[in-house]
């Protein structure tokens, strides 16, 4: 079989312990690694993906250095060999990856960013503004239910689906508070946390936040236990640290996206102490992040830009442009808040140019959501904050345009984006069009955000009910709002 040259830093004995790709390499038939890698970015091309593939990164899938690839070469490979699983390529599961990827990275420092050679990170000044501080609250569990999991068993479905090796079961956190010997926690408790994370994102990523929230509250209260139970090796607490920052993060982009925000800003509160607790940097700049999000959908602009450079300062080192970014957005969504367009347009050129590097093997799994289309939609967002209604509306047609498909929720966000901004800026028929889709897409989505934005459309359009297109909308969402 021909060898494909492969260039790494790993060490003699973890050399030897490779495994070589064989069914990645098949693949490749007798086209050279180089082809092969041109062929890798023109397939990224067509599902608007950009990785800075190379003949040395296919080398390194194929002697084995590369067990999983990330969520954007994921993709791409998927969208190249139809039908097959990353099993069928070669790879192997995630969560065994990540795992030993976490305990490596303790011992080691961090992997040079040899996927993006010919990039730089920008060092912008970021100020060292006053961080933002979150009081912890109790949290209330939401009582907001979505009706496709309660009926036809899917709410034991999903109750079933949180509950990785019985992590959802209050056992452990009913042992603790009774004062009950627990077992020592190892790598099967630190698995099923990472995987409770895992399930919440993919069923948000299909079916939205609402009616999710409460059926999460319990993998977060169990895995917060396990810390409290303790265990023997350091490592698997560093895992154990980082997956419970990561579910509370999730839980609380549930309660975020579901309309309940001070919930969320006490779990990303919470999320944020676990990470400065644990010296944490990749949770810290990941609780940073949504902390800023949720700022500017509170009304809090200025929040939000001071927890966006928090989290750039804090992401620095982590050799991810991509993170770096998103957190440029989540800025730039802060400015726009304030009104203040030069700020807003700087922050965007630089999340435009951190995107242009590629993705990277250090980027965050949680990223998985961002693509090109997250970009135009946050950027949509920006602009119709400032009320440039047309703007706003060709970058929500450019991300409904560019989703991936397999994100339901994001694709209605977006197709409600793009209503909400035609129907501001005079096209009331192609709003209610984008509009009608997005009511199509309510069957299998439920969140309040999208339902928020369809209303506010629906307000803005019902002056123009006589145009074609219009009082169809405005019916069927008046059907939708009384059966709610």
């Amino acid at each position: 079989m021909e060898s494909s040259p492969a260039t790494s830093s790993s060490s003699p004995s973890r050399r030897r312990d490779l495994q070589p790709n064989l069914a990645f390499r098949e693949l490749r038939g007798q086209r050279s690694p180089g082809e092969f890698a041109a062929a890798v970015r023109r397939a990224a091309r067509e599902i608007g993906e950009r990785v800075s593939c190379d003949a040395r990164y296919i080398g390194r899938v194929e002697a084995g250095e590369i067990r999983c690839p990330n969520y954007a070469y994921e993709r791409v490979f998927l969208h190249m060999f139809p039908g097959r699983s990353l099993a069928d390529l070669g790879f192997a599961p995630r969560s065994e990856v990540r795992g030993r990827a976490r305990a490596r990275s303790e011992a080691a420092p961090p992997p040079p960013t040899a996927d993006i050679p010919h990039c730089e990170i920008p060092h912008t000044q970021v100020p060292h503004s006053e961080i933002p501080h979150h009081k912890t609250e109790n949290h209330k569990e939401s009582d907001v239910q979505r009706r496709a999991f309660m009926t036809s068993g899917t709410a034991t479905v999903a109750a079933v689906s949180f509950a990785p090796l019985g992590l959802a079961r209050d056992g452990v956190a009913a042992a603790t508070a009774a004062g009950r010997p627990v077992r020592r926690v190892g790598h099967a408790e630190a698995n099923a946390v990472e995987e409770a994370v895992r399930k919440i994102r993919l069923l948000d990523d299909r079916h939205g936040a609402d009616g999710l929230y409460r059926r999460a509250a319990a993998p977060l209260r169990a895995a917060y236990a396990l810390l409290d139970a303790g265990t023997a090796r350091q490592a698997t607490a560093q895992r154990l640290q980082a997956g419970a920052g990561e579910l509370a993060i999730s839980v609380g982009w549930l309660a975020h996206d579901s309309g309940r925000f001070e919930d969320a800003r006490s779990h990303y509160a919470e999320a944020l102490a676990t990470a400065r607790m644990s010296g944490d940097a990749a949770l810290e700049a990941h609780a940073f992040c949504n902390t800023a999000f949720l700022a500017r959908d509170a009304g809090r602009p200025r929040e939000a830009v001071r927890a966006a450079q928090a989290a750039q300062r804090v992401a620095r080192n982590l050799a991810s442009p991509r993170l770096l970014s998103l957190l440029a957005l989540r800025e730039a969504g802060g400015w726009a808040g304030l009104g203040d367009r030069t700020g807003c347009e700087r922050s965007l050129a630089r999340a435009q140019a951190l995107f242009d590097c590629g993705p990277s093997n250090a980027d965050p799994e949680w990223m998985s959501f961002y693509g090109a289309a997250e970009l135009e939609g946050l950027e949509a967002q920006c602009w119709s904050a400032l009320g440039d209604w047309a703007r706003a509306a060709r970058h929500a047609r450019r991300a409904t345009a560019l989703q991936d498909p397999h994100f339901t929720r994001n694709t209605a966000l977006y197709t409600a984006e793009l209503a909400d901004d035609l129907a501001r800026a005079g096209r009331p028929d192609e709003a209610s069009a984008a509009g009608l889709r997005v009511l199509d897409l309510l069957s299998e989505v439920q969140s309040s955000r999208v339902l928020s934005m369809l209303a506010t459309t629906a307000r803005v359009l019902a002056p123009h009910r006589k145009a074609p297109g219009v009082s169809t909308f405005l019916e069927r969402h008046r059907e939708l709002a009384h059966s709610a």
